[in-house]
């Protein structure tokens, strides 16, 4: 792939997840730090199965070339964009500042450690789901 069409990817998605990271704020009124929560820990397991799901499966064929192209594709308009774009981390970090500017350290210290155990959980549960698929595919195509 080259390279102006891999960043065209990666910029439609981004625009994707960023506009959809929006609205799930603007669904999930208050109070705020639910929905970056929920955005962040769903952006973690959508990009844990499509990092799996759309990994490399190597091939020296023409027919395998075309199909790691297309899965190249997939992995950097929706995990490097849409993913990328829909989970915000730094905001993550900016919430925990505030409740600790306000005094609400214990709540700060709790929202971001529940965030990060939560995204890798949520993360492992969508690549062991992907890997799932990716083997009974495996199976059915034999």
């Amino acid at each position: 792939m080259r390279f102006p069409a891999a960043v065209a990817l990666v910029a439609v998605g981004g625009a994707v997840g960023t506009y959809a990271r929006v609205a799930v704020s603007l669904a999930v009124p208050d109070p705020a730090l639910v929905a970056t929560l929920v955005v962040n820990l769903v952006g973690a397991f959508a990009l844990g199965y499509v990092a799996t799901r759309f990994a490399d499966a190597g091939g020296p064929d023409g027919a395998s070339r075309d199909r790691e192209r297309r899965r190249r594709g997939t992995r950097l308009l929706l995990g490097t964009g849409f993913c990328g774009g829909f989970t915000t981390y730094s905001l993550v970090a900016l919430e925990a500042a505030m409740l600790m500017q306000r005094g609400d350290v214990p709540v700060a210290v709790l929202y971001a450690a529940a965030t990060l155990a939560l995204g890798a959980a949520a993360t492992m549960l969508g690549i062991v789901l992907a890997s799932r698929g990716r083997r009974d595919r495996a199976r059915a195509a034999t």
